[in-house]
């Protein structure tokens, strides 16, 4: 996980020669100034809130660390009234109109409107995460992430580490990202299954609907925990703090139950008061370097405009934390192993619907118990 800004900036450097070409030939150019170190960065908030612990929260830290290095940056943050296009155009326009010269959105959710935007604005610097307008404007970077990859190594790990032999997925709503965490999730089960001879079943699988109920997220919880299932996945957001807070009742009541964290490290979020977290891992998303490093391209007068990138395990763009106090030594060992496997390419992790029911056939994982389309 180290080496993912410098993996970073060598894929930003691609882009940032080509862009280059393209203005010699007479291509746009967003940032008109050779070095802007003075510019205002405005977030809008995808569903959820702005400290919703994962996805959100990941973009407005990475956005603070920027601030933060460039005393002469500005950052800010607005919530949508809604969730339609109308809503995050108007919060776009008043991030505009509060002299914002790049606007950050997180989530796919906000396609449609940076489609409209960029064009609109072609004087102002988009950064889209999870999302891609039609076309990808010369002023927009859209920036993907390889969720299956690090669904994957949670599998594997969770499979390793399950003792009852039973583990869950929650998902939010049931968007590409969310989806690409939970199929990955199966297939790395299965996947331990197969390779370290575990004998683990996904016992439930669900979307809550939402990102932001976490009493919601608490009751799934409990009903998959009810049925044995000892480790639970939430790939969904502030949802996800409610399992969370169901695994601290279960573990007070003296079960030994636990929690992958998603976007962010969450073991701080899992904490007890005796210093133990139920927090068994959590699937990374380097989403704040990803946002950091597009701002510094910004104020370096080079922002790739018009370019999509997809961070993966061969940049360090995803993963699992650096320090996992609650794997063992060998769990943690052999997921190493399969994260170098899948860097080179050695494993493929199935990042569709139909591509994962392919693979659980081959390895033969019978995943009939549950539906994860």
């Amino acid at each position: 996980m180290r080496k993912f800004t410098s993996m970073f900036m060598l894929m930003m450097v691609a882009v940032i020669a080509l862009v280059a070409c393209q203005k010699d030939k007479g291509g746009a150019d967003s940032t008109s100034d050779a070095n802007q170190e003075n510019f205002k960065v405005g977030m809008m908030i995808d569903s959820g809130t702005i400290d919703d612990k994962s996805f959100n929260q990941g973009t407005w830290e990475g956005i603070k660390a920027y601030t933060k290095d460039h005393k002469g940056v500005k950052g800010q943050h607005v919530q949508p009234n809604g969730e339609t296009t109308a809503d995050y155009l108007s919060a776009a326009d008043n991030l505009m109109m509060a002299g914002n010269n790049v606007i950050v959105a997180p989530g796919y959710k906000f396609e449609e409107a940076i489609t409209e935007l960029q064009v609109a604005n072609p004087d102002v610097s988009f950064v889209i995460l999870e999302g891609e307008p039609q076309p990808i404007g010369e002023n927009t970077l859209s920036i993907f992430f390889a969720e299956q990859e690090a669904g994957f190594l949670s599998g594997v790990a969770a499979a390793l580490q399950s003792q009852t032999g039973k583990v869950g997925f929650i998902g939010g709503m049931q968007i590409p990202a969310v989806e690409r965490f939970g199929w990955g999730y199966v297939a790395g089960v299965a996947y331990a299954n197969k390779t370290f001879g575990t004998n683990v079943e996904v016992a439930d699988y669900q979307y809550q609907g939402t990102f932001n109920d976490v009493q919601g997220g608490q009751m799934m919880a409990g009903g998959m925990y009810d049925k044995g299932i000892d480790i639970i996945f939430s790939a969904a957001a502030a949802v996800g703090n409610g399992v969370i807070n169901e695994a601290k009742v279960r573990t007070e009541n003296g079960d030994n139950v636990y929690v992958i964290g998603v976007d962010v490290d969450q073991y701080d979020e899992g904490l007890m008061s005796d210093g133990h977290s139920v927090i068994l891992t959590s699937a990374i998303k380097q989403v704040g370097t990803a946002v950091y490093e597009a701002l510094k391209a910004y104020g370096e007068g080079n922002f790739p405009g018009g370019q999509k990138i997809t961070m993966d395990a061969k940049t360090d763009g995803i993963g699992l934390p650096e320090k996992n106090p609650n794997l063992s030594t060998e769990t943690q060992e052999k997921v190493d192993d399969v994260l170098a496997k899948i860097k080179s390419d050695e494993i493929v992790v199935p990042s569709t619907s139909d591509a994962l029911e392919t693979y659980l056939s081959e390895v033969g994982y019978d995943s009939s118990a549950i539906s994860y389309k």
